[in-house]
């Protein structure tokens, strides 16, 4: 028993300082430094806190760190109960009531999903639109259409959100087995096959593995390029995803790059990963950083303090990773406990970030930024603007972007053409005269301008 107990305890100086390496060290500090274990049983963490704010914080700015790390730990989903000092002898008669009922219960089956990733609190906008669209579609009829669904796109953009959101309006609405894994998961379980003892321990372990992941009415692998390099693991996985697809089980693939530009994964696999729904997911545009900031915003003490100019100097300041606007929005939180002002302004939005934010977002502008919010705002691409296109939804916005780069950054003519695929220096001048002579009665482009100028 004592052993148990100090083997527990040894677990949660991991898990504490896991999170201390998660965080900044103010940030540890202030809301985890004084954590007590009280109970782990049961896949529950009961954590004694110093006082109610701390419940409170940690509640609406750090389970999913929690959650994350505790998994990372244990391979188990937890669920934490926080408690202070009051309450801790109404929570241990809670603990032994649950312990009583758990002893009457089966084993339920572990999805290994979160349960505060869904639909519900996925943020959509045009970046992501198509991705989430199709997300819905299998989770609402998993195994019959886009099967494989095959997610891509840069880290930190909300790929493991969207499958967790899959996975769990998939369990809420049918009796259907899920499971979700990560590539590097399902490799250290194949790979424990080889390290079991020679004769019925090797063949239980292998029997045992093929039974977890083939036994399965959905499948869903994150981050499948980790496979890369691991010859024998995608072997297996090739034949675990043949049996799944064989039956009509839903497949459902993340990675951090298209199927084509997975050369080193097997191309059986590559060609399989394609048979279904490729779909990317493209770093949020400001609109969407701003209702994002606003969604994670809503349940935090600091919702009502806050104003528009604050939101928007986020989402300037984490252009291209929801976590970073996560990290952004914590550091936020941490320093307004600490200071506690009656309003969140500007200047003490600045204040508190400038240590996590690394970049100045008054920086001066420079012609791949200037083509960037144009391509952004036409909804085109940078490279249309470098490209030899003259479709009038093209060389409009390339003579905008051509005369913002003359009126808004010291770069000669010559500089700027190189910048716009190698066009001579007088093709810049005449673009930036057709703006200038167009403005003189045109309200509707001076207005577009000015809009163009404010995301500058």
């Amino acid at each position: 028993m004592w052993g148990e107990v100090l083997k527990t305890q040894e677990l949660f100086k991991q898990f504490l300082a896991e999170i201390a390496d998660s965080v900044s060290s103010s940030t540890y500090s202030v809301w985890f430094n004084d954590l007590e274990l009280v109970s782990m049983d049961n896949q529950e963490m009961v954590i004694k806190v110093p006082l109610p704010v701390h419940k409170q914080i940690i509640r609406t700015s750090y389970m999913d760190l929690l959650d994350e790390t505790i998994f990372s730990l244990t391979g188990i989903n937890y669920d934490f109960k926080l408690v202070t000092e009051d309450e801790l002898e109404k929570v241990t008669e809670t603990i032994e009531d649950i312990e009583e009922d758990l002893k009457e219960q089966t084993v339920e089956w572990n999805t290994n999903l979160n349960p505060n990733l869904n639909f519900d609190n996925y943020v959509v906008g045009e970046s992501n639109r198509l991705a989430f669209i199709s997300a819905m579609n299998v989770a609402q009829s998993p195994g019959t259409i886009k099967n494989p669904l095959f997610i891509y796109g840069r880290s930190g953009i909300g790929k493991t959100h969207l499958i967790h959101a899959i996975g769990n309006y998939i369990k809420e609405h049918s009796n259907k087995k899920v499971l979700y894994t990560t590539s590097n998961d399902f490799r250290d379980e194949y790979a424990g096959i080889s390290k079991q003892e020679k004769g019925k321990d090797t063949l239980e372990y292998a029997n045992k593995f093929k039974n977890k992941y083939r036994n399965v009415d959905v499948l869903m692998v994150d981050d499948i390029q980790f496979l890369v390099g691991a010859e024998l693991t995608q072997q297996e996985f090739f034949h675990t995803f043949e049996a799944l697809y064989q039956q009509n089980k839903q497949i459902i693939i993340t990675s951090d790059r298209s199927p084509d530009d997975l050369k080193k994964i097997e191309e059986r696999l590559r060609s399989r990963f394609t048979w279904g729904l490729p779909v990317d997911i493209y770093p949020p545009e400001f609109e969407l950083r701003c209702a994002i900031i606003e969604q994670k915003l809503k349940n935090t003490s600091i919702k009502d303090k806050i104003n528009k100019d604050v939101i928007e100097y986020i989402a300037n300041a984490c252009p291209n990773d929801v976590r970073h606007i996560e990290g952004t929005i914590n550091r936020l939180l941490a320093y307004t406990a600490m200071m506690t002002p009656d309003e969140i302004t500007l200047d003490f939005t600045i204040e508190a970030i400038k240590d996590y934010v690394n970049i100045n977002i008054y920086q001066e502008n420079t012609v791949s930024h200037i083509q960037k919010v144009v391509a952004d705002y036409f909804k085109i691409t940078v490279e249309d603007l470098k490209s030899k296109r003259r479709s009038n939804n093209i060389a409009r916005p390339r003579h905008i972007a051509m005369y913002l780069c003359r009126i808004e950054t010291e770069e000669n003519l010559a500089k700027i053409g190189l910048e716009f695929g190698g066009r001579d220096h007088s093709t810049v001048i005449a673009s930036c005269e057709k703006i200038k002579n167009e403005l003189k009665n045109n309200t509707t482009l001076d207005d577009m301008l000015k809009e163009i100028k404010s995301k500058l």
